[in-house]
């Protein structure tokens, strides 16, 4: 029988360059807080240091406010950048935070996306994927009480230990990003990880979902004689929804055209910079399937289009897009809890069997009430009689 599917977002964040930083930042905290009060599941917050648009450059330190703010919600860093921080000093914060938040942080680990984050490190494209494999292997290491001494062209390690046990057993849930290539379904199979899908719904992505799964589950097997468990397979796709259609599209025009310009510039060949040469990108993206903007409905029916290619899969998480303001993207959030998450959960199930049922006998069950009723009357009638004989 498949579990429950999850939800929750992925926070990268995206911010328009002409707006107040501080009050964005603000923002961002208080949809957390509002998605923690809604009951989604999980939030994965974004670690990015340049192009201006994406401005948390420490998924740590939000992780730690927010944790304040929340109850339930897990927090995930969305993604520790491994190649810019030394091995020792990210595992040091991440059990920090596990005690902090009583075990609600998951560490999402990835290579770095942004080109011009590396370049200002002085960091080479070509290794990054390389030294996200060597830290990540340190860190599982000393997450798992070792102590360790290595040395490579980039960090040394004399001795180096957690002074912090985990909170967690046996530690905080680890995950990887994985878009397009097979790195992080690699790493995900050799270590038994968790994946973050982070480009699920775009072309590239969405081809490459079962092929990355697949070897995944292949090296899984090679390493430890079972498969990978789809609970913590997490796809990543842009939604807003509204009541109708009309009103979706109405909406987005808010920051749409700024996410998109953004994209195009950071990227020239991204699928974005297509999307907006021309014509409505929302319908691009709409015909493509690589967002929903529409109704619940079509939010149920991108899920489905997933599980077709994908097949079970634990968590879909909505990337934080600001396309909206604010009021209607905390609607576009509710509207997902209340409509969509129960046809993907069968949280009614036995309610619609029950209402089925009662209209089924609904005939029946109302003339033994009405029987019941005029019984009653019949009875107080009688005893009233009786009591006048008297």
């Amino acid at each position: 029988m498949q579990n429950r599917m999850r939800n929750g977002i992925f926070m990268a964040p995206f911010h328009p360059v002409d707006e107040d930083p501080t009050m964005a930042l603000a923002r961002d905290m208080e949809l957390v807080a509002w998605l923690d009060r809604l009951g989604y599941d999980e939030a994965w917050i974004g670690e990015h240091h340049s192009a201006g648009f994406e401005i948390i450059a420490s998924p740590e330190l939000f992780i730690a406010a927010a944790a304040e703010r929340t109850r339930h919600i897990r927090l995930g860093t969305g993604v520790v950048s491994l190649p810019y921080h030394n091995p020792l000093m990210t595992a040091n914060r991440i059990i920090q935070l596990d005690h902090m938040t009583r075990g609600r942080v998951m560490f999402g680990a990835g290579p770095g996306l942004l080109p011009s984050d590396a370049s200002m490190l002085g960091i080479d494209p070509s290794v990054q994927r390389d030294r996200m494999a060597q830290a990540l292997d340190v860190i599982l290491r000393l997450f798992a009480g070792e102590t360790v001494s290595e040395t490579t062209e980039w960090y040394t390690l004399n001795e180096a230990r957690l002074h912090l046990l985990p909170y967690s057993d046996p530690y905080p849930e680890v995950a990887v990003a994985s878009s397009i290539t097979p790195s992080g379904g690699r790493l995900a199979g050799k270590y038994d990880l968790g994946m973050l899908c982070v480009a699920a719904t775009q072309a590239g992505g969405f081809d490459a979902l079962g092929e990355n799964w697949k070897i995944a589950n292949e090296i899984a097997q090679e390493a430890r004689g079972q498969p990978m468990d789809p609970q913590r397979l997490r796809l990543v796709g842009p939604v807003h929804i509204a009541e109708t259609r009309e009103k979706a599209r109405e909406n987005v025009q808010f920051g749409i055209h700024k996410w998109l310009d953004y994209f195009s510039r950071i990227n020239p060949t991204s699928s974005a910079q297509v999307e907006n040469r021309g014509g409505d990108p929302v319908d691009t993206m709409i015909r493509s399937g690589s967002a929903v903007i529409g109704t619940p409905a079509d939010a149920v029916a991108q899920i489905r289009r997933l599980q077709d290619k994908q097949g079970d899969f634990g968590c879909f998480l909505q990337l934080a897009h600001n396309w909206a303001d604010f009021d209607n993207t905390k609607k576009s959030y509710e509207l997902w809890q209340r409509y969509v998450m129960p046809e993907l959960t069968g949280a009614n199930r036995n309610r619609d069997l029950s209402l089925e049922w009662t209209t089924e006998h609904g005939e029946r069950l109302m003339g033994g009430a009405m029987k019941a009723a005029m019984e009653m009357f019949e009875k107080h009638q009688s005893e009233q009689a009786a009591k006048a004989e008297k």
